[in-house]
């Protein structure tokens, strides 16, 4: 049941509200994405709208914005009632969206960035004068330092996100949407941006703030609205919003995490339970020191031979980079990386293959998968040499090892000729695990990105089982990223928390919890938000905790 304070629905204003959505439900084929969300924004009001990955924030937004058709429902802007918008109706009506990935076009000037799609125009030319002028006061209205002859990709990320915001005043905006504004600001264009914010506010707009971080709502947020699973879990309409409170209301009150035994939580509607493991007292099979790459850095950490650590952090944190770097798809531009006591320059993916070292991207299908060849060459294509007699394919071979993986790990159909693309996600899933883990091609240390992405339940387990053989038997040190927060609480020995490329906190035993992981990014303030996003995007030289655990 919805835990409100005020109601959502309704704004508590004579005129009517700058934007209502009242009883909005979206569903993907059986899957509801929103069930009867209500949500209202007076004009001068910052409404945060809180959430974890899958609450149905996205799509919120999306069915706002014009991309998604509701099922049901109506969205009110400025008073006019809409079954639907398309994008052209939703910018006609006043509605802005500024997303976390910025639609600027860098090789634009601010002006011409401003007004794309909306020239100004004098005797069939563009008016650029005219143009320029009124960039000027709308820059002036959100205090930006740039120029509207400047270009726009030489510009920070701070200034790139007010001429976004100048381009939405432009269009008479009275509905602003900041999906994760400071997602890639340094803590100083945070502090920035939350001034223009409240200035905006003043001004008469009605804000719908996006964020996970609390501490943005602690300072912003006249109101609060927390979805789960689609549902508003919470609502609260005065700006007394209380930390362990909206936590709760994301996670539900939920605290799945390992403990003594068997590791126990609700996944889809069936359990996923990954059998009791231990924190191994074993040498360290990776070491990590002061590495930096693009948006990242410094970090430190330690995975000791049979360990499972988690990287936790939500999109946009900087935990897929780590993996890509310590893989070599990045290139690192400071640190040092050691596998067992070898000391390893991963400049390229062969040569952290040749350390021992592999990833398994998030991405299959882009980046991980050949989905035209088989089943069977998909999972031995790194091994073929290595199984060869002479020079020449040992086919029988091939077909023993595959047999062997195909059995270890559960994949269905057991057909090797089978083209990879005809199999479900989560066998998929396998088949990129067993290039790795096959008895022709072992790896001592195993990077994993979003593990089980797209995969349903039953198969999220038979993963997980894997994943958690494979460091228990054969002492495969293993460190996988994930944006879910269960995910990260069920299947790690420890979890290191980042956001903004940088470890914030460090979990495990008893304290690691969905809860406790949430706790922990949602309180990331600007302090802890890592590197500094200049245009190059090299990471701030500041000293950053070490993450070692027991080895």
């Amino acid at each position: 049941m919805a835990d409100t304070n005020g109601s959502p629905g309704t704004a508590g204003t004579a005129n009517p509200p700058n934007l209502r959505i009242s009883s909005l439900s979206k569903s993907f084929g059986g899957v509801r994405a929103l069930d009867a969300v209500d949500l209202t924004v007076p004009a001068g009001q910052v409404h945060a709208l809180l959430g974890h990955n899958g609450a149905g924030k996205s799509t919120l937004i999306k069915c706002l914005g014009g991309a998604f058709p509701p099922d049901s429902g109506t969205i009110e802007v400025g008073g006019v009632p809409h079954a639907r918008l398309s994008p052209r109706e939703s910018i006609a009506a006043g509605v802005a969206i500024i997303f976390q990935t910025l639609s600027v076009v860098d090789s634009l000037t601010v002006a011409e960035n401003i007004f794309l799609g909306q020239e100004w125009t004098r005797y069939g030319r563009i008016d650029r004068r005219a143009q320029e002028k009124v960039a000027v006061e709308l820059l002036d209205r959100v205090a930006a330092s740039c120029s509207p002859r400047d270009r726009v990709g030489e510009l920070p990320m701070g200034q790139k996100q007010l001429v976004e915001i100048a381009k939405a005043l432009s269009r008479s905006a009275s509905v602003l949407v900041l999906d994760e504004p400071t997602a890639a600001l340094s803590g100083t264009e945070s502090d920035a941006l939350a001034t223009r914010v409240e200035d905006l506010r003043t001004q008469g707009l009605a804000i719908v703030y996006v964020t996970h971080l609390l501490a943005e709502v602690e300072r912003l947020a006249d109101a609060v609205t927390v979805l789960r699973d689609g549902r508003v879990a919470h609502h609260t309409a005065t700006g007394n919003h209380r930390r362990h409170d909206l936590v709760r209301a994301i996670t539900g009150g939920r605290a799945a995490g390992p403990a003594a035994g068997a590791t126990t939580a609700a996944g889809g509607g069936a359990d996923v339970v990954v059998p009791g493991r231990r924190n191994p007292a074993r040498p360290a099979r990776l070491t990590v020191r002061g590495l930096r790459g693009p948006g990242f850095g410094p970090v430190d950490l330690t995975v000791a031979e049979g360990e499972i650590v988690g990287l936790y952090g939500l999109i946009g944190s900087g935990r897929t980079r780590v993996l890509e770097t310590l893989f070599g798809r990045r290139r690192a531009s400071g640190g040092s990386v050691r596998v067992g006591e070898r000391a390893v320059s991963a400049s390229r993916p062969a040569d952290a293959l040749a350390a021992g070292v592999a990833l398994v991207p998030a991405d299959r299908r882009a980046q991980g998968l050949f989905a035209g060849l088989s089943a069977q060459d998909n999972v031995l294509l790194p091994s073929v040499r290595t199984l060869a007699r002479r020079g020449v394919r040992a086919l029988g071979a091939e077909r023993r090892v595959f047999g062997s993986l195909a059995e270890s790990v559960g994949l269905r159909p057991v057909r090797p000729g089978l083209p990879a693309s005809a199999f479900s996600g989560g066998n998929q899933q396998k088949l990129l695990l067993g290039r790795w883990i096959n008895e022709a091609r072992a790896v001592d240390v195993l990077l994993l990105d979003e593990p089980t992405q797209g995969v349903d339940v039953g198969a999220r387990q038979e993963i997980y089982d894997v994943v958690s053989s494979l460091a228990a038997e054969r002492g495969t040190a293993v460190l996988f990223a994930s944006s879910d927060p269960e995910e990260a609480a069920v299947l790690a020995h420890r979890c290191l928390v980042v956001d903004r490329g940088r470890i914030v906190a460090e979990l495990s035993g008893a304290g690691l919890t969905e809860e406790s992981l949430l706790a922990a990014v949602h309180d990331a303030g600007p302090a802890a938000q890592g590197p500094d996003h200049s245009p190059d995007g090299d990471p701030s030289a500041s000293p950053a905790p070490s993450h070692e655990g027991a080895a």
